[in-house]
């Protein structure tokens, strides 16, 4: 039975960008396993499986539905230990769980600010309206407030805090070692969230960490290229 892969996208369905479901779209890949992607829009992912959650990405593979990208990377480890392991055993998923906290505070929050507008253009009208809805409800301000200045002084701030991946970077090809793991998923799934929405550079050519994105985009026959830049 082929597994199938809710993935939400814009207003072009090939092009599906959210950090969480490009980590499970590359756990699928680093396990050797197809699947069938299935796009949602925003507005679309209440109704995902007759409303599983309110998040993607959900893994459908036969009876079992699982959601988050790392709970499907736990249950691809468990489901196929056959193949590649995700996490290298219980002291990578421990030490998968601080990279993931790491990105998501650090990373994350930085993209958000620089790319909003870039991610609310790449969505049709109706999401548009839903996104803005969402997102300035949480921001407290407009969105073009939000994503104002991006250039200045939180770009140099934002590659700082990246000197300790930088420094790692420059002892190892990745972040999981001499081979890739779903720790670098994780941090790589941010960036290239970054590249397909918006032409806005963050990493300088010669950093340790673009040359690692290059790595990484070019991994599982460059399944990471298999949608183009911004």
């Amino acid at each position: 039975m082929v597994l199938a892969l809710y993935e939400l996208v814009g207003r072009d369905s090939q092009r599906p960008f959210s950090p969480h479901c490009w980590k499970a779209r590359l756990a699928l890949a680093h396990k050797g396993l197809s699947f069938e992607s299935r796009p949602v829009s925003f507005t679309e992912v209440a109704s995902v499986e007759n409303g599983t959650g309110r998040t993607v990405p959900v893994l459908c593979d036969g009876d079992e539905v699982v959601q988050d990208s790392f709970a499907i990377a736990l249950y691809l480890d468990r489901a196929y230990p056959d193949r590649p392991s995700l996490f290298g055993g219980e002291a990578g998923e421990g030490v998968t769980r601080f990279v993931e906290s790491w990105s998501q505070r650090t990373i994350h929050p930085y993209i958000a600010s620089v790319a909003i507008l870039d991610i609310h253009d790449v969505l049709d009208e109706e999401n548009r309206a839903f996104f803005r809805a969402k997102r300035e409800a949480a921001f407290g301000r407009p969105l073009e407030a939000v994503q104002d200045g991006r250039e200045a002084e939180k770009l140099a701030a934002f590659r700082r805090s990246l000197e300790p991946l930088r420094a790692a970077l420059q002892k190892q090809s990745f972040i999981g070692g001499a081979e890739p793991r779903f720790a670098d998923y994780i941090v790589f799934s941010a960036f290239q969230w970054l590249r397909i929405v918006s032409t806005f550079q963050v990493l300088e050519v010669g950093d340790p960490v673009a040359d690692w994105f290059e790595r990484c985009l070019d991994l599982h026959g460059g399944e990471g290229r298999s949608v183009s830049a911004a």
